[in-house]
């Protein structure tokens, strides 16, 4: 059974640092990684994108503050959030593209999310 289980997400002072870990498991291979964020009044946004290649991509808005990094040997991907703002304020969702142990194509999983807040 594929599982992707965040953890991390709290309250926090605005510049204050964050690290969101994901843990996956029931993958046969994974290929990319991924952190989206549902923030109040928007629609979800990719925040960072990795890659088997390591190459990486964030969004404009926190382009060097966030930082998406994995353990491939531990089947974890984290997301290092720095000088956090109150607009980052939102659920963070881990997400990669595998295919299952079971089989089948590659497709995209989501996690439950995890909340960061972030306070004035």
């Amino acid at each position: 059974q594929v599982q992707l289980v965040e953890s991390g997400g709290t309250s926090v002072q605005a510049g204050d640092s964050l690290q969101l870990s994901c843990v996956f498991s029931g993958f046969a291979a994974t290929v990319t990684w991924a952190w989206y964020r549902q923030t109040p009044g928007h629609e979800r946004e990719r925040v960072a994108f990795l890659t088997r290649a390591d190459t990486m991509s964030y969004a404009d808005s926190v382009k060097g503050r966030f930082a998406i990094s994995r353990d491939a040997y531990a089947d974890t991907v984290y997301l290092q959030m720095n000088n956090l703002k109150p607009e980052d304020t939102g659920v963070y969702y881990c997400v990669t593209k595998g295919r299952p142990l079971s089989g089948g194509i590659l497709k995209e999983y989501w996690g439950q999310g995890t909340r960061v807040t972030v306070s004035p």
